[in-house]
């Protein structure tokens, strides 16, 4: 199908495109925020939204980009998924994001789909939202009148589709904690290749001697957002990287969680899974 029409705005700073925003909602008009593209563009061509004006942010310089902050990584929120990939900052010091990453659909998407856009689209089978969540990041909101707002990734999803960002706000920067030294995998089961995930796992853990000193779980697809395993990470401190240990520790990977009920699995399969899934991630991340 063919969207229907709507007027076009590419601001080339985020002070114009702020602007933007709040002179449309002063006067009432919709206005979506297109970043890149990869979920609205098919939503605007099945006609599920149709907005009187679309504000293109790929033009703003000041959102692209991977920088050091002291012992934080910073990724502006239009920073494609393929820069992320070729980082060698993200990859030693925020590994698990760029193992997430690379499993998101293919080259095409991954050099126009951005990292920012995904979370602030927030589907909750999405597969950057459970290791941002995983790595303790915080999300840095640029509100109206200049001044920003900084927003830990777990208070950052509010529920489907909906997170912290307000209509007239944007997400400008992500900010992760080093995790230098930290093994970490990302676990996938889709049916198909390029699927968004039946359930994934995103897990990162730190090794001492033979056992496990630290561990961060996200879970990707089941609930209305990204989830904290906060029970296995607790089970598993302290416990040798084994198979009988990790096990008996990712037994309670589902405790808390609502999956959906879909096409593809129901509620208590997908529970299942991410028990096994779960167990698998550990053990790849601890070299196990």
């Amino acid at each position: 199908m063919i969207p229907a029409s709507f007027d076009y705005l590419a601001p080339t700073s985020l002070t114009d495109a702020l602007a933007a925003l709040a002179e449309l909602a002063e006067h009432g008009d919709d206005a979506k925020v297109l970043a890149g593209g990869q979920s609205l563009l098919p939503i605007l061509r099945m006609r599920l939204n149709a907005p009187g004006v679309v504000i293109d942010l790929g033009k703003i310089p000041e959102l692209q980009g991977i920088s050091a902050d002291g012992d934080t990584i910073v990724i502006g929120a239009m920073t494609p998924y393929a820069a992320v990939l070729a980082s060698e900052a993200v990859s030693t010091h925020a590994a698990l994001l760029s193992k997430a990453v690379a499993t998101v659909a293919d080259p095409q998407i991954r050099h126009r789909g951005t990292v920012g856009g995904a979370l602030v689209h927030a589907d909750p089978a999405g597969d950057v939202g459970a290791p941002v969540l995983a790595l303790d990041a915080e999300l840095v909101i640029a509100e109206q009148a200049g001044t920003t707002r900084t927003v830990a990734a777990a208070d950052f999803f509010e529920d489907l589709f909906t997170t912290a960002v307000g209509e007239d706000e944007l997400l400008t920067q992500i900010r992760i904690p080093k995790h230098t030294g930290w093994g970490a995998h990302y676990e996938k089961f889709v049916r198909v290749s390029h699927q968004w995930s039946i359930v994934a796992v995103a897990a990162t853990v730190r090794a001492e001697g033979g056992s496990i000193a630290e561990a961060r779980v996200g879970l990707t697809n089941m609930g209305s957002t990204p989830l904290r395993a906060n029970a296995v990470e607790q089970a598993l401190v302290g416990q040798p990287a084994t198979e009988e240990a990790v096990r008996a520790a990712c037994a309670q990977a589902a405790d808390g969680t609502n999956p959906p009920s879909d096409l593809n699995g129901g509620a208590d399969y997908r529970k299942h899974l991410a028990t096994v899934l779960t167990r698998r991630a550990v053990l790849a991340a601890a070299g196990a």
